[in-house]
This record gives C-alpha cells, sequence and structure tokens, in this order.
C-alpha cells in the first residue's frame, strides 16, 4: 500500500503560542487543541506520518504544547516557513513581515516528501469522513506519476462551514457533472443575513453563493510531484505579484486553479458531509467546546483522545 503524509500548515498561528491564541486554545476535555482532532482522525484513517510547517520562532513551545505528545504515537517531522525562505538570489524587502502565504508553506516541505500527501490548515477541524475519502483516494485511485498532475480536496457543503459569530472566507467551487473540479475563487464576508446568504468578491462587489454549493476548506490531496511545480512557479510569483505588492502571498488555491485551467491538473472532489468547525472569531470558542462535547457523546471521540 501507498505511504501517505498529512503535512499542517501551523507557520501563522502566531508569536504567542500557548498563551492567548485564540486558535490554539483547549477546546477538549483533556486540554486538547482543534489540532489534536485532525491528527487523530487522519491517523484512523491511515496516514503514516505528520510533518509540520512551522516558524523556527515557535519550536520550542510548538513541541512543548504538542509536537512531543504526536512523536508518541506517529512519525513527526517539521520544517520552518520563514520570510527569508526564497530561491537564491531574491531577500525579502525589508517591509515584509508575514511568510509568503500557503503555497510558499507546502513549497518548505519539498526536501522531506516524496509520497502523496495530504495539506491541512492547523486551525480547522475537518470530520473523520473527509480524512478517510482522501486518504482511500490518494491509496486506490491516484495516478502519482501521470503526466497531468491528479490531486483530490475535500468537498465542504458551504452551509456546514458557516460561523455563527460573522463572515467567513471561503474558495467557492465549481464542479463538473463527474465531480472534478473546474475552478475555485475566493470568495469574502459569506454570512447569513436575513435569513439569505450574502458575499463579496476580492474587490467588495457583492456576489451570489449558495448554501448547498461545493467550498475548499484549504484540504487538499496532492502527489508528491506537485512540489517541484511550487518551486518552478514561486520565483516567478516574487518577479511580478510580490515586486508590485509586498504583501502579495502564494496561494495555493490559485496554483492549484491555474493548473486546472492550463489543463496540467485534475482535481477530484470527495464530497463530506462533516460541519466544519473553527475558531475565527473569539466568540466561536464555546461553540467549539460544545460540538467536541457532543461528538464526544456521540461516541465519535474519547473523552481523553489519546488514552
Amino acid at each position: 500500500m501507498k505511504r501517505t503524509t498529512l503535512v499542517i500548515m501551523a507557520a501563522g498561528i502566531g508569536s504567542r503560542f500557548g498563551g492567548g491564541i485564540k486558535q490554539l486554545a483547549p477546546v477538549g476535555p483533556g486540554g486538547e487543541i482543534i489540532m489534536d482532532y485532525s491528527i487523530h482522525d487522519a491517523l484512523a484513517a491511515g496516514f503514516d506520518r505528520i510533518v509540520f510547517v512551522i516558524r523556527r520562532s515557535l519550536e520550542k513551545d510548538f513541541k512543548e504544547v504538542i509536537g512531543k505528545r504526536i512523536e508518541k504515537i506517529a512519525p513527526v517531522d517539521y520544517v520552518y516557513q520563514e520570510v527569508d525562505a526564497l530561491p537564491v538570489g531574491y531577500t525579502a524587502p525589508a517591509e515584509r513581515t508575514k511568510p509568503w502565504g500557503t503555497g510558499h508553506a507546502v513549497l518548505m516541505v519539498k526536501d522531506v516528501v516524496r509520497e502523496p500527501f495530504l495539506v491541512i490548515n492547523a486551525d480547522d477541524y475537518y470530520g473523520r469522513e473527509a480524512f478517510r475519502r482522501i486518504h482511500d483516494y490518494m491509496v486506490s485511485g491516484m495516478d502519482a506519476d501521470s503526466d497531468v498532475y491528479d490531486m483530490c480536496m475535500g468537498g465542504f457543503i458551504l452551509e456546514n462551514t458557516l460561523s455563527e459569530n460573522g463572515s467567513v472566507s471561503r474558495g467557492v467551487c465549481r464542479v463538473s457533472a463527474d465531480g472534478e473540479l473546474e475552478d475555485v475563487t475566493e470568495t469574502y464576508g459569506i454570512e447569513r443575513k436575513g435569513g439569505v446568504l450574502v458575499a463579496e468578491d476580492a474587490s467588495g462587489n457583492p456576489v451570489k453563493v449558495e448554501p448547498g454549493q461545493y467550498v475548499s476548506m484549504n484540504m487538499w490531496g496532492l502527489p508528491p510531484g506537485f512540489l517541484q511545480e511550487l518551486a518552478d512557479r514561486f520565483p516567478a510569483f516574487l518577479d511580478t505579484d510580490a515586486r508590485e505588492n509586498p504583501k502579495a502571498e502564494f496561494m495555493l488555491p490559485q496554483v492549484i486553479d491555474d493548473l486546472i485551467k492550463s489543463g496540467k491538473a485534475r482535481v477530484k472532489v470527495l464530497e463530506t458531509r462533516d460541519r466544519w468547525f473553527g475558531v475565527t472569531y473569539q466568540k466561536d470558542r464555546a461553540e467549539v467546546e460544545a460540538s467536541i462535547r457532543r461528538l464526544i457523546a456521540e461516541g465519535v471521540y474519547k473523552e481523553r483522545l489519546y488514552e
């Protein structure tokens, strides 16, 4: 059976790790954070190891809070996303303080990942179904050596990814009749107002979204060859977008969307009906804790996750 790796993007979690960072506040009865549940579900689905993408300034605290615990139950590697992690000949502008986006985060695993891998955010709860479906596709359906990149993604239902406490941004997907992604458009300000969903494009113009549409939650199953694609594209981003806008980000969904439209990639959308939750707003924490308690009561998780 193919080996598979879970890559967790955690470099953007903040400089006061374990302190007041809302995404890392304990939400489980044993002090578990959201990331613990994602790792538990991934290992149960069959993933073989975990690669954390972090910043070096967080390494000590990161390992104390979660890394050392996970190292006891699975092989773990760490890679580092820094502002100055750039190709030879490039330097970061003085005003640049944040890393270069999700595409750059994934590029950081290029020297340690040689097998199909799943990318997720550190602070999102995805549910068990998506991990299982993506793992099964990666080991049984994915042609990792295809000339056209064979990818997959967790297809979440928009109405299952909303926050009760404010608007959210989502990659709204258009999917073909045979279940392949045709394009993904970053959409902002999505929330219910007066019982109706409202949303905006990048320029602030109103756009129409439907409750049952598929959205991307940055949960991508990728072949190892895709990492070279990121390496090839990143310098062009630095020469164009980043030169024009010091805050520009090299975004993973945009790269994938470009590859689909150029015929260089196909992405199978694997539907999940699980409900997303995360701590987008401080008020979300109580709802996340309640959701975890409900899942424990339903028998999805043990009260002490790793016991």
